[in-house]
């Protein structure tokens, strides 16, 4: 292997997607996933690639730095490419500590680590993904950008805004060898069904309610995750370093609209009469600090690097419908045990 590349997260939505694609485009890189494997994290994500030669998995909490010393002594990565996160914003509200410890804390200690490990920076690389949730909230119209100024809202996106300025910190006074990557909303197979379209699919199965936040009326630009994986691949290898790229989809939907599709398609696919699902929708109290409206401006991608979405939203839902209702034991067992409380402490009221 000419290579080792750590990839935190990696049993994750993302992570299991981005681990995918260099494992089987990178047969000589060593991919070492690393993750805690909390309530989001399933190593079923990545059973086509876990007799890989190539892969080897860590259980490792990012915010045990001793595991993390070890682990960075024993692999001796060239690049990092950081997801491990806490990442759902109602839970952030709930439970801020938790983003400050795994957001904040974790990045640093895998800074730390990268800076005493790194004697020589060439040919390394610590790659940070991020989230469009760090600039706030835009009007009815514009585009975030890559100069767009920080604004968050919510203990999830402080938290993640506070480590992308330590990432950048840590290269402009030690030189670490950095990109940060700020992404729209990721959907596609493998999500755990606590996000909007995966808990939409779930409930629709089940004949439950679908919880609208507020008037439904939010409005988010969507990426499918597998683009969003061919576009961190770019980045990592060809990104400019201490630069940054805004990953969007070009697909900005209202939450209504989004789940009325999504609802129209699912009744095609089960054969039920049209409207069906429709009826399900049921509007709930808003969350504090909801941003009404994201979008992604990916103009800089698409220009150096030649990256551009490979489906449209419809198309990408389609395909993450089918995947849904091909992979119904996956759901059922991770609709199971922590996440059935948190549905019920939270929408069932």
């Amino acid at each position: 292997m000419n290579k080792t590349i750590l990839i935190t997260g990696g049993a994750g939505f993302i992570g299991s997607h981005v681990v995918r694609q260099f494992v089987v485009n990178y047969p000589d890189y060593k991919i070492v996933n690393v993750d805690s494997l909390t309530y989001a994290g399933n190593l079923e994500n990545l059973i086509d690639v876990e007799d890989a030669p190539n892969y080897i998995f860590e259980k490792v909490d990012i915010t045990d730095r001793p595991r993390l010393r070890e682990l960075f002594e024993r692999h001796r990565p060239e690049g990092i490419i950081h997801l491990a996160a806490e990442s759902h914003v109602d839970r952030s509200i709930s439970d801020p500590l938790a983003f400050v410890n795994t957001n904040v804390i974790g990045t640093v200690n895998l800074l730390e680590e990268a800076r005493s490990l790194w004697d020589d920076f060439e040919g390394k690389r610590f790659h940070h993904i991020s989230t469009d949730e760090v600039f706030g909230a835009l009007g009815e119209h514009g585009l975030f950008t890559e100069d767009t100024k920080y604004d968050p809202h919510s203990p999830y996106s402080a938290s993640k805004a506070s480590s992308d300025h330590f990432v950048r910190a840590y290269h402009d006074t030690y030189g670490l060898p950095i990109v940060i990557t700020n992404c729209s909303n990721n959907y596609g197979p493998n999500h755990f069904p606590e996000k909007l379209i995966p808990l939409c699919i779930s409930n629709i199965l089940q004949n439950k309610p679908l919880p609208i936040y507020g008037d439904g009326r939010y409005t988010r630009d969507w990426l499918y995750v597998i683009d969003h994986a061919r576009a961190i691949d770019l980045v990592f290898h060809r990104g400019q370093n201490a630069s940054s790229y805004n990953i969007g989809g070009f697909n900005e939907w209202t939450n209504i609209d989004l789940v009325k599709e999504l609802c129209k398609q699912m009744d095609e696919k089960l054969g039920r009469e049209a409207g069906t699902s429709e009826r399900l929708i049921t509007y709930v109290k808003d969350r504090p600090g909801h941003d009404i409206r994201y979008a992604i401006d990916a103009t800089k991608i698409n220009a150096e690097l030649g990256w551009k979405p490979s489906v449209t939203f419809q198309e990408g839902l389609s395909a993450t419908i089918d995947w849904y209702l091909s992979n119904t034991e996956w759901l059922k067992k991770v609709t199971s045990g922590e996440y059935q409380r948190y549905y019920v402490e939270h929408y069932s009221k």
